[in-house]
């Protein structure tokens, strides 16, 4: 989750994070330890997030215009383009390299500091830092949020589904946008095979999305969970010896909407 951007924190955090990791694989610092690249300790979006974005080419307006484009490209004028295009993806290819350099030599500087120690308070110093998110725990989907049939466009988003509540993020925010606790969930299922359904309360929520069946996999789960709960014990001490009784689980609150197989997008594990 970290490495794909799904713990939002700090690039400084993110490199302490780093640094645990490297500490937790090869102990102390070592230039003969072996070093995995960057991408296996870093998430790769900050590195390119620096870079300058590419130059919006606005797209011709009228057939004459796509016309002269056309002829352009396959003359002289393509060529020059070429050239420059390829320059350009020279130079975003060489600052990429000095970025990732630059971020390896903070996170190198930063494992030197934590020598002495163990693997398992790497470990648990690095869990510590990723518990810090709100959101811990929690398994994160890519959703489209369609706010209504007439409304705006799609609105791209998490959906956290934890132990609690369900959760909507802007990618990146470590703050939700919203929250809803399971005894506020009156119904879910799936619209159609890309289209899930969840309602709250007097709304319904419609987001696109690959995963519908995780997505109900994993919120069946927990409903249930949430329902769940024992029989009342009796008020009175009992006259004769307590009987055992059997834990009852009632049925979750929103039925199953059928076969699933689940497999969260981005997984449960932290590291």
């Amino acid at each position: 989750m970290v490495l794909r951007g799904y713990v939002p924190t700090s690039e400084e955090t993110l490199q302490t994070l780093a640094a645990l990791r490297l500490q937790s694989l090869n102990s102390d610092f070592s230039t003969h330890a072996p070093f995995p690249c960057l991408e296996e300790l870093f998430p790769p979006h900050v590195l390119h997030a620096r870079l300058p974005p590419l130059p919006h080419r606005p797209p011709a307006k009228c057939r004459g215009a796509r016309l002269r484009a056309g002829l352009l490209a396959g003359g002289l004028w393509g060529q020059a383009l070429a050239k420059q295009r390829a320059e350009r993806d020279q130079r975003l290819r060489g600052r990429l390299r000095e970025e990732g350099a630059s971020t390896m030599a903070a996170i190198v500087e930063k494992w030197k500091l934590l020598q002495g120690m163990g693997r398992p308070e790497a470990m648990a110093a690095y869990v510590a830092l990723v518990r810090e998110w709100p959101g811990f725990g929690s398994t994160l989907f890519d959703v489209d949020l369609h706010a209504s049939p007439v409304g705006p466009g799609p609105q791209r988003l998490w959906l956290g589904i934890g132990a609690k509540a369900v959760s909507l993020y802007k990618p990146g925010e470590p703050e939700p946008l919203d929250s809803f606790c399971y005894g506020r969930i009156s119904s879910f299922g799936a619209s159609d095979s890309s289209t899930f359904r969840l309602s709250v309360e007097d709304r319904d929520l419609l987001f696109e999305t690959s995963q519908v069946d995780e997505i109900a996999q994993l919120l069946n789960t927990y409903l249930a969970s949430a329902g769940a709960q024992r029989l009342p014990q009796p008020q009175e001490p009992p006259t004769s010896p307590p009987t055992l009784e059997p834990t009852v689980l009632p049925q979750g609150l929103c039925p199953a909407p059928g076969p699933w197989q689940h497999q969260p997008p981005v997984g449960s594990s932290h590291s």
